[in-house]
């Protein structure tokens, strides 16, 4: 992005925050999120809605346009003007071109218009055959979200539709609605989807750390996410994320095809989540971006509603629960995804990891976050499905993560990558891939990234390009070398002898020591003479405050 671009969206997160903290003081976090995203979906849509319409507009007044409508053919100026106005109300002309038919009482005009006029009196807006009483800003917003609704199949129950309920002053509701209405369609290269799509990202984040544990549930770190992205490759086909959140995966997919000159049509996007309130936010998240997706009938349990049954995806990505316990409370023992053993009753990771595995194409690969236990537990027969995974050569590359990355857990985490198969083939990016059968790539990625600030540690785009690079040269046999303490390449027989424990650590061994050119001879007589002469210092000190303490009566 360019460096104005940046600077104009981080000046613009700042403002929308410290003023929207301001105006709704009294909600926490996991109200205030619904109540700001909401708004913030409300205002994409209607400018998408506006962008559109003015395009038309401009459209029927161009006599080179197929649409262009002849001020000759009508009786009077006003006659002309009428009839621009009925045309622009066509839906078709919005739908056409993938754009949300937005009513006329749930546009944001109309919101800013009226939001001043419920809060001392009321307002009658059209609704189905007769018309409806709006007595608050609360009222007028949920008006507008069933109006879209009823309009927009594809939103059906997605849009939460709270407001009227909002034990807040409604006053501070219509702040609200200005506030957001100050960010602007563009700016330099940037069009109105960047802008909101960054500011709903932006925001989902703040809200994580707000909300500690439950609100990083639904949101993985931007970076994770863009590394896991970066080293699938998601350029073509089906992308399935199981535990989606927010959907985080999806928005750097589409992010990471556009940035590569690639075609997000050729992405189909399938998703589940459980939690009614992050499902909604998910569907958002997508509609913002224009993105096409099925994230099923409603949310569901993916061990026990699995909402995708037949999928057979050529990219997995998810970042499930670590460690959930009592997660297969109505699962068969039998069931036909427990291919290389049952999982534990309280530990979903291989249960996460085999319901992925089951949904993978037979070309697919797939990437899975979850704790570092996973990569050496023996308990409850974890072992013995790490080892079937081995033996059946399904594991590529295991990534082990710093700490402190995530907003919710202090868990040391790492990276499991996957396919199904190792033999020389393209890749969905055009990539050739060797044949890579009986080989694991191990990188240990634990000392990169920086503190971006007291308690979080962040990837730079250097150390994203540093892991991805390792594993795409690996993969197609160019420009790779083993790099003591980062990265190595390891037979099946090798991690057979570390009894099919996948720590990095243990196979990339340590980096080389720093040869300053000191003689170690050399090095550690002056090191010992040092130490000798700090000994002596701290001998010197500790007598000389004895003293002292003696002197004002204190023995020591």
């Amino acid at each position: 992005m360019k460096e104005d671009d940046q600077k104009f969206l981080n000046e613009l997160e700042k403002k929308l925050w410290t003023a929207a903290n301001k105006l709704l003081p009294s909600l926490d976090a996991s109200q205030y999120k619904h109540v700001v995203l909401g708004l913030v979906f409300l205002k994409y849509v209607s400018d998408a809605f506006d962008l559109r319409r003015d395009e038309i507009a401009a459209q029927l007044r161009d006599p080179a346009s197929d649409y262009y409508l002849d001020p000759a053919d009508f009786d009077s100026p006003d006659d002309y003007e009428a009839e621009i106005s009925e045309e622009l109300e066509q839906r078709d002309y919005y739908t056409e071109a993938n754009v949300f038919w937005v009513p006329s009482t749930a546009r944001w005009q109309f919101l800013q218009d009226k939001n001043k006029v419920v809060i001392t009196g009321e307002l009658e807006v059209p609704d189905g055959n007769g018309t409806k009483k709006i007595r608050s800003v609360g009222q007028l917003i949920d008006h507008a979200l069933e109006a879209i609704e009823s309009d927009n199949t594809k939103l059906k129950g997605v849009l939460n539709k709270n407001y009227t309920r909002l034990q807040i002053d409604q006053s501070r509701l219509g702040e609200l609605i200005d506030l957001i209405g100050t960010i602007p369609f563009t700016h330099a290269s940037l069009d109105s989807r960047d802008i909101l799509g960054h500011v709903y990202e932006y925001f989902l984040g703040q809200f994580a750390l707000a909300e500690g544990k439950k609100g990083g549930q639904f949101y993985t770190p931007k970076s994770i996410v863009s590394l896991i992205v970066q080293m699938l490759e998601p350029f073509k086909g089906r992308v399935y994320d199981p535990a989606m959140g927010s959907g985080g995966f999806f928005v750097q997919s589409e992010q990471f095809i556009e940035k590569h000159r690639g075609r997000i049509g050729d992405v189909s996007i399938y998703g589940q989540e459980m939690n009614h309130a992050t499902w909604q936010l998910a569907a958002m998240n997508m509609v913002i971006r224009g993105l096409d997706f099925n994230f099923g009938k409603h949310p569901a349990n993916t061990f026990t509603d699995d909402q995708h049954p037949d999928l057979r995806a050529d990219f997995v990505m998810a970042n499930p629960p670590f460690n959930m316990k009592e997660w297969d409370s109505g699962v068969s023992d039998t069931d036909p995804r427990w291919v290389y053993g049952r999982p534990p009753r309280n530990n979903a990771n291989f249960a996460w990891m085999q319901h992925m595995l089951y949904h993978l194409a037979p070309n697919g690969s797939m990437a899975l976050l979850l704790a570092n236990g996973s990569m050496s537990s023996n308990t409850g027969g974890e072992g013995e499905i790490r080892k079937a995974l081995i033996e059946n050569d399904l594991v590529e590359c295991m990534v082990a993560l710093p700490g402190q990355l995530f907003t919710n857990t202090q868990i040391p985490a790492c990276i499991w990558f996957l396919t199904k198969n190792k033999k020389a083939r393209t890749a969905a990016s055009g990539r050739a891939l060797r044949d890579r059968r009986g080989e694991v790539l191990f990188i240990d990625a634990r000392n990169l990234g920086y503190m971006k600030d007291r308690v979080l540690r962040d990837f730079t785009q250097d150390d994203l390009d540093k892991v991805t690079s390792a594993f795409h040269n690996w993969q197609s046999g160019s420009d790779y070398e083993d790099e003591p303490g980062f990265c190595k390449s390891a037979g099946l027989e090798e991690i057979a002898k570390h009894d099919y424990v996948l720590t990095p650590g243990r196979y990339v061994g340590a980096p080389p020591e720093e040869d300053d050119g000191e003689p170690f001879a050399d090095k550690m007589a002056r090191l010992t003479a040092q130490l000798r002469e700090q000994f002596a210092e701290s001998d010197r000190l500790e007598a000389e405050i004895k003293k002292n303490l003696a002197g004002i009566g204190f023995d020591v």
